[in-house]
């Protein structure tokens, strides 16, 4: 399930949809020079992660809905521990929470958009490693 192969490790680890070897992204979410910069092409299997300009706008509404759940989900984790918090406790605890990993929502909002329109071939993976040396 989570092995190459699988939308969620592309999605995950910030590889190349289409043969998960290569680096979806310039550099690491958290250095800003390149903040969430996508590469041009995967190193490995040339493929072309930009289908038409501006097609990473449609990752800000994935970008939104990731947030909303991990908002969610610090609030559930708030709950289950059974801290007794004050409202505005819970909401700086969230807003902590997203703030920290804006960066990575960042990332795998773009990983989650083009893993929608680019699919896993292992065949073709498989050719471009053994033609790697």
């Amino acid at each position: 399930m989570f092995g190459k192969g699988s939308k969620l490790y592309s999605i995950l680890f910030l590889k190349c949809p289409r043969c998960h070897e290569g680096d979806f992204l310039e550099s690491h979410p958290y250095t800003f020079s390149d903040f969430n910069k996508v590469k041009e092409r995967c190193e490995n299997c040339e493929l072309k992660y930009s289908i038409e300009p501006s097609f990473y706008y449609g990752s800000m509404y994935v970008s939104y809905g990731v947030g909303i759940a991990l908002a969610v989900a610090v609030f559930a984790t708030l709950y289950l521990l059974g801290l007794d918090l004050q409202p505005l406790t819970i909401f700086f605890s969230i807003l902590t929470t997203l703030v920290l990993l804006m960066p990575y929502i960042g990332a795998i909002s773009k990983s989650i958009w083009a893993n929608l329109f680019f699919k896993y071939d292992k065949e073709f993976a498989m050719k471009v490693k053994q033609s790697q040396p």
